[in-house]
């Protein structure tokens, strides 16, 4: 607030508290120039929410000591507050490597969030069901098969030796094991077997991943596999 705007609130909570009058012209100015200091930097109204009268109207309805400027700079550090907090700083339109523009409008932003010029942005939430694809990426992963090149898929083998086993399988048209949970060792569905060591407390002590399933998972993907190819003859 400018050195208007201060006299203009000083006038309003005079006519709702009379104690504040300053009726010396010495006081007067000592009284405007001690809260035009303090409040200098606050707003007397914002686009959203903040308003320096309903501070004052507040404070004068709950309280019976007469107000200082305190009361009007705690409301006002609360209300930056809140509205940072629930801001969550999307991501600037600038070029990421020019890190001077980046970070202008990243604290440009924050800063229209916390003097109530803008609402906060916030994150957006996980939603369930299937998302929209774009039809051209779709179709371009229809074409290529896979998300990873087939250069890459390559490189990372010597690393995925359960996931490839499992794709080879699956290619030759035999059984996915790892389609089903492992009763043994507790792997999810997707997920290698491991080796699991049991130390005398019973607790497990490893958890080393295997490159070939259980055969007890074996089993169950088998029994599974042969109850769904059952299931259309039967009905």
């Amino acid at each position: 607030m400018d050195r208007r705007e201060i006299a203009a609130l000083l006038a309003y909570i005079g006519r709702l508290d009379p104690r504040t009058i300053r009726t010396d012209p010495g006081e007067a100015r000592d009284q405007l120039a001690q809260w035009h200091e303090l409040l200098g930097d606050v707003p007397m109204a914002t686009p959203h929410g903040w308003d320096a009268r309903v501070a004052v109207r507040q404070h004068v309805r709950l309280s019976a000591y007469q107000i200082l400027p305190s009361d009007i700079g705690r409301p006002w550090e609360k209300y930056r507050r809140d509205r940072l907090g629930r801001h969550s700083d999307p991501t600037p339109s600038v070029d990421p490597d020019d890190q001077a523009a980046w970070t202008a409008e990243l604290v440009g932003t924050r800063r229209a969030v916390a003097l109530g010029i803008s609402q906060p942005v916030q994150a957006r939430g996980i939603t369930s069901g299937r998302r929209e694809v774009d039809p051209e990426l779709e179709a371009r992963l229809r074409e290529v098969g896979s998300c990873i090149p087939a250069a890459a898929r390559a490189t990372l083998a010597p690393w995925r030796t359960a996931r490839v086993a499992r794709e080879a399988a699956v290619a030759q048209g035999k059984l996915d094991a790892l389609s089903v949970r492992c009763e043994w060792c507790q792997a999810q569905p997707g997920e290698p077997c491991s080796r699991r060591r049991v130390g005398a407390d019973g607790g497990a002590r490893g958890n080393a991943p295997l490159a070939s399933p259980h055969p007890s998972r074996l089993d169950l993907a088998a029994a599974q596999q042969d109850q769904a190819a059952s299931q259309p003859s039967m009905a």
